[in-house]
């Protein structure tokens, strides 16, 4: 147990002290992994000299729950957790999810909805003035106003619904140890109001240096092509080199401000971080429970990168880890894999090494690091900008490295490669690599539609060249000897997805020749680009009108299409069929996708009482022919009986004579 952070008072005492410096609220399982947010967060501050204790998934109905430290001396830090707690619950069509991979056994239900608000609110209600921070994803992506797809409006700034006192947004490892450090030094969490990567709120701007004014909370409430302006601003202030802070006006509550980014780690600051004395264990407290399932997941994986300069429309990377890509040395990598194959439980196989993006290995241009992101355009979409830096061979590298260590089998790749990235490569090193050690049978793509038109709303580039990839992939597959397959994920409702878009994906679908088990549908989460055009139906950047679909039935609809093998399907596939103008596709033909009703089936009633009728005649002629059999038989009886009896009376007769 002296291994981990204390998570009880007994705990706290055995280690020497009378008081906590921090109380670490979260809505996960206590797991003292490095992919695990708490874990990281705690351990940094716990470098840096202070005392945490952690609080796991507090029962939210009992103040006592959150009293197990008492009241820490600098203050409390509360996170949802690794996911938000909303998407934890619930999936798009707003339905219980029935596990939850981040609790013991996959238990549901050990966390509130909107955990950040409800935790907060617990501890405020017994410490009135003790500082609180929120963290983690779910506070993150609703550091400012934003829509909220599950009650459908546009909700405040988590801080003001939280009664907390700071957000630490991003990744926090900066932003953290700086809070932590101005509480130490004496200064009121109402004073913290220049540390980049933080939310604060104030009554008056006087503190904040050449902030951009947002629209009001209020404006935005009400007018959805404000919300959709805003929203441009803020996507545009993501990058910590070029971001000014931003200002929300809440009426007779004041301001909420975000300070730009933290800047990203550097490579040896992320060492730093992964360095730290983890256990990489689940606490002992749940071994009994069955396990903490997004640990097995992931327990043998190796994070190599964060950030993404991918760009697409639908991820919260953006907002949450920046574009600038940040990443792991390889000697770091390299020591906790010689770490994995001393495991009992590791076969020699590590599961995968990458990040967001697996092949991602530095910045997409040597000046982001000191001039940041372009605001006005993208790296990859929709083409390769002319300055973007190609070159998989660090990666490569690497992953030879992995491959030679003793008791290593097998380096599988599975976060998914960013394939426009690949294609883009001149050097077809890493593709044929790829192939020949990092695949399983099967290599998970995302090309997410086949539509122009979707992709483009999607931030994706344009389907050809996805089938350049598959092109590729195929001929390197065929070089070494290989039969393996690329398996697509599609995404289905995406705003700017008709049903004329919806059935082009259907027929790419039929042209595989493969049915989709799973189905996404377009999820909108706080704080993506595709969840305001899918709010205010405009695309925030070029105020361009975009469909949005919107009816649960429509979405149904556009799932059932990508599986229209499914009977149970049958119905909705050709109801999108009608709406799109397509019944060529109802027939018998080879391009079809579903067949026509035959005759005798439409009137399914009249022809159950028509077999009934002749089950029922049938029955009435056998019955009648057993009758008349029976009958015959009575008559044959009687007629030899009537013999007999004649014979006998003869035979009697003469007898008597």
């Amino acid at each position: 147990m002296q291994d981990f952070l204390p998570v009880t008072r007994k705990e706290m005492k055995e280690r020497g002290w009378e008081q906590a410096d921090f109380v670490y609220v979260t809505g996960d399982a206590y797991v003292d992994h490095p992919s695990f947010g708490t874990a990281i967060i705690s351990r940094l501050l716990e470098s840096r000299g202070y005392k945490v204790g952690i609080i796991s998934q507090p029962d939210w109905r009992k103040k006592e729950s959150i009293q197990v430290f008492g009241e820490p001396r600098l203050g409390f830090l509360v996170s949802a957790g690794n996911m938000d707690s909303m998407v934890n619950h619930y999936t798009v069509s707003k339905k219980h999810r029935q596990k939850d991979s981040y609790s013991p056994g996959g238990k549901m239900g050990l966390r509130p909805d909107r955990a950040v608000i409800v935790y907060s609110n617990l501890i405020r209600q017994t410490y009135k003035k003790t500082p609180i921070i929120l963290g983690g994803i779910e506070a993150s992506l609703r550091r400012l106003a934003h829509y909220d797809y599950w009650e459908n409006k546009v909700k405040h700034s988590v801080l003001l619904d939280s009664g907390a006192d700071l957000i630490s947004y991003g990744m926090g490892e900066h932003s953290i140890v700086e809070i932590a450090d101005s509480l130490e030094s004496g200064i009121p969490v109402e004073e913290i109001t220049y540390i980049p990567g933080t939310v604060f709120k104030c009554k008056d701007l006087d503190r904040v240096y050449e902030p951009i004014l947002l629209p009001s909370f209020d404006e935005v409430k009400e007018d959805k092509k404000i919300y959709a302006e805003s929203f441009a601003v803020q996507y545009e202030n993501t990058d910590p080199f070029t971001a000014r802070p931003l200002a929300e006006f809440y009426g007779s509550r004041g301001y909420i401000v975000q300070n730009p980014p933290a800047k990203p780690l550097t490579q040896t600051e992320m060492d730093d971080v992964y360095a730290l004395p983890y256990t990489e264990r689940i606490h002992p407290m749940y071994e009994k429970l069955g396990g903490i399932p997004a640990l097995e997941e992931i327990k043998f994986s190796l994070t190599s990168n964060r950030g993404c300069f991918g760009g697409c429309n639908f991820c919260a990377l953006t907002f949450h880890q920046g574009r600038i890509l940040q990443t792991r040395s390889h000697e770091s990598l390299i020591r906790e894999a010689e770490r994995m194959t001393k495991d009992p439980e590791f076969k020699g196989y590590i599961h995968d090494v990458g990040g967001p993006t697996a092949d991602f290995r530095q910045t997409s241009c040597q000046k982001q690091l000191t001039k940041g992101v372009c605001k006005n355009k993208q790296c990859l979409f929709p083409e390769p900008c002319k300055n973007l830096t190609v070159d998989h061979s660090d990666y490569v590298s690497l992953l030879r490295k992995l491959r030679k260590l003793s008791g290593v089998k097998k380096v599988f790749i599975r976060s998914g490669v960013r394939f426009d990235y690949v294609v883009a490569d001149r050097d077809k090193t890493f593709l044929r690599e790829l192939v020949e050690h990092h695949v399983s049978g099967q290599l998970r793509v995302a090309p997410e539609h086949v539509s122009d038109q979707v992709l483009k709303y999607m931030g994706k580039p344009s389907h050809s060249v996805y089938e350049k990839f598959l092109h590729e992939y195929n001929a390197a597959n065929k070089k070494t000897g290989k039969q393996q397959y690329a398996v697509p994920y599609f995404m289905s409702s995406h705003p700017g997805c008709t049903m004329k878009e919806a059935v082009k994906l259907a027929e790419y679908v039929r042209d595989l020749g493969f049915t989709p088990e799973q189905v996404q549908d377009f999820y909108p989460t706080p704080s993506t680009l595709s969840t305001c055009m899918y709010y205010t139906g405009i695309h925030p950047l070029t105020g361009e009108k975009v469909y949005v679909p919107r009816n649960p039935h429509e979405k149904a609809i556009q799932r059932a299409l990508m599986q229209y093998k499914n009977p149970e399907n049958r119905e909705l596939v050709l109801e999108g069929l009608k709406i799109a103008g397509r019944m060529d596709l109802v027939g018998y033909g080879p391009k079809c996708l579903i067949r026509p009703i035959r005759e005798h089936s439409k009137n399914t009633s009249s022809e159950s009482r028509s077999d009934k009728n002749r089950r029922s005649s049938g029955k009435t002629k056998t019955a009648d022919r057993k009758n008349r059999s029976g009958g015959k038989q009575a008559n044959v009886r009687t007629q030899t009986n009537t013999r007999k009896n004649t014979a006998e009376k003869k035979k009697n007769r003469g007898g008597r004579r």
